[in-house]
């Protein structure tokens, strides 16, 4: 009985200690940088089979000091980042108020609607943003599917 309750308080404070770790945000340093988007989410709309799927994700530097994005990662394979062999990011730190350019592909090889992710690292307000892509691509000419 002894071990049953020591077991239940232990396992209690572990989850209290666990949400309370959850819970705590930061103060932002005020002058730090941070992005923002013309838009967070790109519709592709419905796309033609293997047709061009680079898109870009244009970004204002709105905060005090230079912004410098280290990764630019998608959730899967079938998203890129790298286009023509550079990376889609800029590699200089956008200075305040101004704007850069995040470039990425999406295989449109792969018959059917798709959601992504795409997530950025910098050194900004915040240390990772998320933005999204999304669209569907019809079926291979012919009536074949490639699927992915």
């Amino acid at each position: 009985m002894k071990h049953l309750l020591y077991s239940l308080f232990l396992v209690a404070g572990l989850a209290l200690n666990t949400s309370a770790q959850e819970s705590v945000i930061p103060n932002p340093d005020p002058n730090a940088p941070d992005m923002k988007f013309e838009s967070e989410t790109i519709d592709f709309g419905s796309v033609e089979w293997d047709a061009n799927g680079i898109r870009e994700f244009k970004f204002t530097n709105v905060g005090k000091s230079p912004l410098t994005i280290t990764a630019v990662t998608a959730e899967c394979g079938c998203t890129t980042t790298t286009i023509d062999g550079k990376q889609g990011w800029p590699a200089e730190p956008i200075l305040p108020g101004k704007s850069g350019v995040i470039k990425i592909k999406y295989d449109t090889k792969r018959v059917g609607r798709f959601e992504k992710n795409i997530t950025i690292t910098s050194n900004g307000k915040f240390a990772s943003k998320k933005v999204k892509i999304k669209g569907e691509i019809k079926a291979k000419p012919g009536g074949e599917e490639a699927g992915g």
